[in-house]
């Protein structure tokens, strides 16, 4: 999956400043319209991963909240969520390259952060369509292993089918070569 950096996303809100914007978080579903834009995180992030490589990569992170009250004859246009953009910009500058992600959550959604997948103009609203983050195995898609434990093995290789092994009932081969005067001893 592609995500999106913030100059795209910023780009896509500077376009359509007279919308209403609005999220949805998945299907039929939609952060309340009397949302907040409760803070801007500028996330530098440094790991290393499970084949022993250094990764570097920004977020920058949008949470929204829902007031616990609905508050009907409000709703954030664009514009005001880029006043708030601003506003943060002026102290902490965001790195447009950054990875955007926009993190939410409320009584029926386990707060997480999520990607913003695709902008849809739908009359007076633009929606934000947001996808749910995921978790990868780097190595695996860099082509590599991602280590091996103490017996060689690669903790996320495929797994390999083991050889078909024909059993022997020893019982029965004991029973004809292992008799008194029989010879086997």
């Amino acid at each position: 999956m592609k995500t999106m950096t913030w100059g795209h996303f910023k780009a896509q809100l500077q376009a359509n400043p007279e919308l209403h914007l609005q999220f949805q978080y998945d299907e039929d579903k939609f952060v309340e319209t009397s949302f907040h834009i409760t803070e801007i995180k500028l996330t530098p992030i440094t790991s290393v991963d499970c084949g022993g490589v250094m990764n570097k990569w920004t977020e920058v992170i949008m949470q929204l909240w829902e007031p616990s009250e609905k508050q009907t004859e409000r709703s954030m246009k664009v514009d005001k969520a880029l006043s708030i953009i601003a506003l943060v910009e002026k102290m902490l500058p965001l790195d447009t390259d950054a990875t955007v992600k926009i993190e939410f959550g409320n009584s029926q959604f386990d707060t997480r952060q999520m990607f913003p997948d695709e902008f849809i103009i739908d009359g007076e609203k633009l929606i934000v369509n947001l996808t749910p983050d995921f978790v990868q195995c780097k190595a695996q898609t860099r082509g590599g292993s991602c280590g091996t434990n103490d017996k060689g093995e690669e903790c996320c290789a495929p797994v390999t089918k083991k050889p078909k092994v024909q059993l022997i009932n020893l019982a029965v081969a004991a029973e004809a070569c292992c008799t008194p005067g029989g010879g086997c001893c």
